[in-house]
């Protein structure tokens, strides 16, 4: 409206202002040119006739232009709501468009289709789509329709129920906006969606249906429920809780019961230690029927049962199921003397001496379903369910008549023919004389309270996920079955299962389709073991198959064990079908045998444990049984573990340099080999410590150390005219040099130390050069471009291509001791070494040999072309100060042929 009013101003204007122009320079004109006044007359006639003229053009000029705007802004318009009412049509919603003021219609044909109309057979008019509102919301969106119309709500936004032509009503979400409006500012126009949300309206429905029946549910249990947390008591409740304990539900929160004394049987004191939440929470197991005393600070006392089961999810909260049983226990106390407490929540039956039923009350009604008037005279055997044999109701009975009462839980037969749980007690009713007069018998329904309790001891002892027995349950049936296999002196096995790769399969698809493999998994292992057998998700991708009654000769135990591990292999190797994808897997099983033998159940998972890393260190997919040995083995190689990462702490690692020297025997260099002296055991082995420092990543800042103690010796060489050319040769291992941070490594040491890079010399071995070639020839021009020599160690004994070779910035070859050992009598070692030699003469690389030993060794090198050697027939390794006294006197002299 805005616009149109500028718009109209403007006209008004010009118009004004070519008025005023007109007759005040016209007048002046005429006046100045004609003086008789007849004349001027006339002229001014004719100026007026030119003025209607000029104005009448000037008026249709801006007519013509407004009305070719206007003209242009509806047709773009109308082309933009085309496209909006198709793209609307296109997802599903109907669009309608309505005019207020005449209240003329349109409804698209989607819009139609939704209530069940053909295109244009709906009326065309918004009375029409009023009168077919469902009477409880036309009120309520006329009144949205009026206040959007009048700018009192922003949007028009509103769901309404409309009536379908089959007469069914269809929830509508409908959504608009007011396009334009009248030169005097009234609605003219306005536009908006129809779009059906009936089933999302049911489902809502069901949900909160669904909701409610759950909460009460949980609402109406006669039992107190609870959640215990170790740290802040009380975190939840029903109803029922507040009830038994008498206090609201702001104190339970509050923790207003830490003020009550607890009382055992007895009406002595309870620790908090003895409370059934904090003892299932501590040992982790179930713990039921703790009968204990509340006394509030009133004096009244609240006797209670609680059982207790440590949640499964988190293992500092617990379920706590309390049962108010003060009125069971006035009982106990009160009808040895009189039943003048009868009409309570729990079933009563007093039979007379004969056991004839005299009289019942209304909760024995609500509980067997015979009302008194049946009840009466009959035996209560009437209620047996046949669950319990003849010796148990003879025993119940001497009980009773020995001290005259017995309690229990015990299975009844309802009327309708239920079998229930049931809490008995039976009290004696004696004379003066000390006869019996009659029997009270006082019961009450315990089926929800065993369905609580059924559902509380799945928690706690079966996986949510795959419904096997967890940890603590198959713990305890292996301890069943140890005792057992000593009884009848068998044999058992534990089978312990690791899926292969299953953490590449989470990490590539998600922990979704992970839990349904475990799930199939877990289908796969019940179906290939016996009935009697066990089996366990022990955690994660880790499963326990747990096997009983095998033979008594050892061996014979463990070829049944296998053939079930066998079993097992087939089950797991056929393809899963996880969601839309395909997966196959392979498993690892490690076995272990028990029988009368005495074991710790600790002993046994560890061993069976060992076993199954033993079959994935042996390839994966195989089953391997525990070995003592392989057990005493890792038992070392984990102190010794220990003892290497105190070794790098205490700088108990040093360096030992062995000479290298050219064919007249002038030292030119060394090599560093490290040596590691333990406070106990001596000097330890390279051998045994570096494989060990590989595999537990040791070796990086071992590594590390070696580099570093090298480049500070280069410093002190180089600044002595002797030894300032000397080379000082590095083993560096694979995942030392695959660091992403090695080149930056040694740049940083050789700026640190300021010597000469030419001077350090990498010697890397075959095996570590052949995975991912690329980045090894990246990182080695990296390193190259700095000025450090590399040297191919122990060239021979593995895959040796010219392809890669000649890609390789190597500086030298360095023949194998294996093959200089035998040079002299063996013929084959000799033509590898020619060819070692030939091959490196042919790629313009320097040759030395190592592990020369004797005068005719160096003789048959030499005489192959090789110029450079490295033995003890020129010097053993030994520690710096010894080296540095021999290379000053220049005189190297050999030592006793021994292996390096």
């Amino acid at each position: 409206m805005k616009k149109e009013s500028r718009l109209a101003l403007r006209l008004a204007l010009i118009y004004a202002a070519f008025g005023l122009l007109w007759i005040s320079l016209s007048d002046r004109f005429l006046a100045s040119v004609i003086t008789d006044s007849a004349s001027l007359t006339k002229f001014q006639t004719y100026k007026g006739f030119c003025y209607v003229v000029i104005t009448s053009a000037l008026v249709y000029f801006l007519a013509k232009q407004t009305m070719k705007q206007n003209f242009l802004t509806e047709e773009k318009l109308h082309d933009s709501e085309e496209r909006w009412k198709f793209a609307l049509e296109g997802a599903g919603d109907g669009v309608w468009d309505w005019n207020p003021q005449t209240d003329e219609a349109f409804f698209s044909k989607r819009w139609n289709e939704i209530i069940g109309y053909t295109e244009h057979e709906f009326p065309a008019t918004g009375s029409a789509w009023v009168a077919h509102l469902h009477p409880d919301d036309k009120d309520r969106v006329l009144s949205v329709i009026q206040g959007y119309l009048t700018d009192s709500r922003e949007i028009y936004d509103v769901e309404y129920r409309i009536r379908c032509k089959d007469g069914s009503w269809k929830w509508i979400l409908a959504r608009g906006m007011l396009v334009s409006r009248d030169v005097y500012g009234k609605p003219l126009r306005m536009i908006g969606t129809h779009s059906d949300i009936t089933q999302r309206k049911v489902d809502e429905e069901l949900v909160l249906k669904n909701l409610e029946k759950w909460k009460k549910l949980f609402d109406i249990l006669p039992i107190g429920v609870s959640i215990v947390n170790s740290k802040n008591g009380i975190v939840d409740f029903n109803p029922s809780l507040e009830a038994i304990l008498g206090i609201s539900k702001e104190g339970l929160l509050q923790g207003d019961y830490d003020n009550w004394e607890y009382l055992r049987t007895d009406n002595t004191h309870m620790d908090a230690d003895e409370f059934p939440s904090l003892r299932a929470i501590k040992e982790q197991r179930v713990v039921k029927d703790v009968v204990i005393g509340v006394k509030k600070e009133s004096g009244d006392i609240i006797w209670t049962s609680v059982s207790a089961a440590p949640l499964s999810y988190d293992s500092n909260s617990c379920v706590t199921v309390t049962t108010d049983i003060t009125k069971r226990k006035q009982f106990e106390s009160e009808l040895r003397v009189s039943a003048t407490a009868f009409e309570t929540q729990e079933g009563i039956l007093i039979t007379d001496e004969n056991n004839v039923m005299l009289r019942t009350n209304a909760a024995f009604t609500a509980i067997t379903g015979y009302t008194n008037k049946e009840a009466i005279g009959q035996n209560p055997r009437l209620l047996s369910s046949g669950r319990q044999n003849a010796s148990f109701y003879s025993a119940m009975w001497k009980a009773i008549n020995t001290t005259g009462v017995w309690e229990g839980e015990i299975w009844n037969r309802r009327k309708n023919g239920e079998i229930y749980p049931e809490h008995l007690t039976v009290t004696a009713v004696k004379d003066r004389n000390g006869m019996v007069t009659n029997y009270v018998g006082v019961l009450s329904d315990l089926t929800q309270r065993k369905a609580a309790e059924e559902k509380i001891e799945n928690l706690a002892f079966f996986d949510p996920l795959t419904k096997l027995p967890n940890r603590r349950l198959l713990l305890d049936r292996l301890k069943q079955a140890m005792a057992s296999a000593t009884r009848s002196v068998t044999n058992g096995a534990v089978l312990f299962i690791d899926l292969d790769n299953f953490k590449a399969l989470n990490d590539t698809y998600g922990h979704p389709m992970g839990d349904l493999l475990l799930q199939q998994v877990a289908k796969r292992l019940v179906s290939s073991v016996r009935d009697g057998d066990t089996v366990s998700r022990f955690g994660g991708d880790e499963f326990v198959v747990l096997l009983e009654g095998f033979d008594e000769n050892p061996l014979d135990a463990a070829s049944q064990a296998e053939t079930v591990g066998e079993q097992i292999f087939a089950a797991l190797r056929q393809p899963y079908l996880i969601g839309t994808h395909e997966y196959h897997g392979t498993s690892s099983i490690g076995a272990t045998l028990f029988n009368d033998k005495q074991q710790s159940i600790d002993e046994l998972m560890k061993q069976a444990d060992i076993a199954m890393y033993q079959a994935k260190k042996e390839g994966r997919n195989v089953l391997r049984f525990f070995d003592p040995q392989m057990q005493e083995t890792i038992a070392k190689r984990t102190a010794l573990e220990g003892d290497l990462r105190k070794a790098i702490e205490n700088h108990q690692f040093q360096l030992h340099y062995q000479i290298q020297v050219d064919e007249s025997r002038h030292p030119f260099g060394a090599e560093a080999l490290i040596r590691w002296f333990h406070p106990e055991h001596g000097m330890v082995s390279p051998d045994q410590f570096i494989p060990l420092a590989e595999e537990s990543d040791l070796i990086l800042p071992i590594g590390y150390w070696v580099l570093e103690t090298a480049c500070a010796r280069i410093q002190r060489w180089q600044h002595d005219a002797k030894t300032s050319g000397f080379v000082l040769s590095v083993n560096v291992s694979a995942k030392q040099f695959r660091q992403t941070d090695f080149v930056n490594q040694v740049q940083s040491l050789i700026q640190q130390y300021e010597i000469n890079p030419s001077l350090l010399k990498l010697e890397l071995t075959e095996s570590m050069l052949l995975d991912n070639i690329e980045d090894t020839i990246a990182t080695m021009s990296a390193l190259k471009e700095l000025g450090v020599k590399f040297s191919l160690d122990d060239f021979g004994t593995g895959y040796s291509s010219l392809q890669y070779l000649k890609r390789l910035p190597l500086d030298q070859l360095k023949i194998d001791q294996s093959f200089v050992r035998d040079i002299a009598v063996d013929a084959s070692d000799r033509a590898i070494v020619r060819t070692i030699i030939a091959m490196a003469h042919s790629l313009d690389l320097d040759v030395i040999a190592e592990g020369v030993e004797t005068e005719e060794q160096q003789k048959h090198l030499s005489s192959k072309g090789c110029k450079n050697f490295q033995g003890y027939l020129f010097g053993k390794p030994v520690p710096i100060e010894q080296f540095e006294t021999s290379l000053r006197k220049s005189l190297f002299q050999p030592a006793d042929s021994c292996h390096e």
